[in-house]
């Protein structure tokens, strides 16, 4: 609601200077930005060019409280031809000014004359013999019932609100994520060595070529061997093919070329008892051919 400021220093204070404080320590107030040193004697204002907003009173109510709270009356015996004056005071301003928010103040107020009236009025008692209820009963119940919302509403707006007491924390964590190893020893590295190789024993593959050996070029390495000798023993014309490390099949194909020029009558195999060591050499029709 808004009250003109002559009538908000009656109200209030009646004795307060309205000589405005001085501004930068020099001007008196800025006027679209420049300094003002003296107070223009010629300026006219209009009566409502300055209002002042008041936010103490949020309704008839609350003023009513305001009242009895503010000159110590007892809310349980409320003078009401006081309180009532002063209440048809406030509103005869207001209404002059707001004629729509004084409504519901006018609404309190006719309650409060009619309050003041049945007071006023000699007190009977009812046909049943039991004592008339006070007039006040029901403002004063609503009265309290306010009074008690009102001091809870304070006691909420003085807990710490966000954005207005203090502000939510924010903070940016660049937040990794590694797993942890386990501790491993000597022992476990062991067994899981033994478990891999017993894996890789069941998973074991071989890969089978097929190696081409030719007896016709043992046959003719045989035959330039023994050209050069009467006669070599048995196991040392084998001699020299497993030292160097071939595959078996490499000797027994070297043996079926043996064979082979025995059968052909290239080669004379003897022995000169049982038992005793075998002797290989070229057949004399062989050795005429070559």
């Amino acid at each position: 609601m808004t009250v003109p400021a002559d009538q908000l220093n009656a109200l209030v204070s009646p004795e307060v200077d309205s000589t405005p404080d001085t501004i930068d320590s020099v001007a008196l107030a800025r006027l679209y930005g420049e300094p003002l040193f003296n107070i223009p004697q010629d300026l006219y204002i209009p009566p409502d060019a300055l209002e002042v907003f008041l936010e103490a009173f949020e309704g008839p109510l609350d003023l009513l409280l305001y009242l009895i709270r503010k000159q110590n009356f007892n809310v349980l015996d409320i003078p009401m031809s006081e309180v009532t004056r002063q209440y048809l005071n406030y509103v005869d301003q207001i209404r002059q000014h707001n004629l729509e928010l004084a409504g519901e103040y006018l609404l309190m107020a006719a309650l409060l004359i009619e309050i003041k009236s049945r007071m006023l009025l000699p007190v009977k008692k009812s046909d049943t013999g039991e004592e008339v209820e006070d007039p006040r009963a029901e403002l004063v119940r609503r009265l309290l019932e306010y009074e008690q919302m009102k001091l809870a509403a304070a006691k909420l707006n003085e807990l710490p609100q966000l954005g207005r007491d203090f502000e939510r924390a924010r903070a940016y964590m660049d937040l990794s994520t590694e797993r942890a190893l386990p501790e491993v020893n000597a022992e476990d590295l062991r067994l899981a060595w033994l478990d891999i190789m017993k894996r890789a024993k069941l998973n074991a593959h071989h890969h089978i070529t097929r190696e081409q050996l030719s007896v016709r070029d043992h046959m003719t390495h045989i035959l330039r061997r023994l050209s050069d000798v009467r006669f070599m023993e048995f196991r040392d014309l084998f001699l020299e093919r497993v030292e160097a490390g071939e595959p078996a099949a490499v000797v027994v194909v070297h043996f079926l070329a043996m064979l082979e020029l025995a059968r052909e009558t290239l080669l004379e195999i003897t022995q000169a008892e049982p038992y005793a060591p075998i002797y290989i050499r070229l057949s004399y029709s062989s050795q005429a051919v070559a």
